[in-house]
């Protein structure tokens, strides 16, 4: 073991923390960028922390409920750079433009946690209790307004329509069906 390795160990067994729901989540997400989640364990990720399992429950009564708060926070984490790509790009229809190809580079750069988000049903109780509220959903509620007002039709179908175009090409991607090619992303996504 070298002396760095001794050191993050010391420092795991040492973890004293005032957010510890903060810091399981950190390393949950942490975990997925290296792995599936069907391979996450609430074990693992305590053990990551430098804490005992049981202390995770006292945050999260079961995977399911991690497995959640891991969902929203990638969802916030999106919206963030979603909006972030929409001012780089000045905002307008560049600007949405630049949301949809932000979309499409976190699930290149997250697969586990793109996944978590829009294929499992994780956050299924928080979409039918009307409660999920993400940054993502109202910059493409606000954009596909923007272009319904100027090009005509209706907002929830242009909505519809740019969600089913960069879904699809992240999915496409994702899965090995087209390349996961920077020209492509832009082609595609004008």
């Amino acid at each position: 073991m070298s002396e760095n390795d001794n050191s993050v160990n010391l420092k795991k067994r040492s973890y004293h923390h005032g957010d510890l729901r903060a810091a399981l989540i950190a390393e949950g997400l942490r975990l997925l960028g290296k792995r599936d989640v069907d391979a996450l364990s609430l074990r693992e990720v305590a053990r990551g922390v430098g804490v005992s399992a049981t202390s995770v429950y006292r945050h999260f009564p079961d995977k399911d409920a991690l497995l959640t708060a891991l969902a929203l926070e990638g969802l916030a984490q999106l919206g963030a750079a979603q909006r972030a790509a929409a001012e780089a790009a000045g905002g307008g229809s560049a600007g949405f433009a630049a949301t949809g190809r932000a979309y499409v580079r976190f699930a290149l750069a997250n697969p586990a946690l793109f996944r978590l988000i829009f294929t499992s049903p994780v956050l299924e109780p928080a979409k039918a209790a009307g409660t999920l509220d993400s940054e993502a959903w109202t910059l493409l509620q606000a954009n596909a307004a923007m272009v319904a007002a100027r090009q005509g039709g209706e907002a929830a179908t242009r909505a519809i329509e740019a969600w089913a175009l960069v879904h699809g090409l992240a999915m496409l991607m994702l899965d090995g069906q087209i390349p996961a090619d920077e020209t492509i992303i832009e082609k595609v996504i004008g």
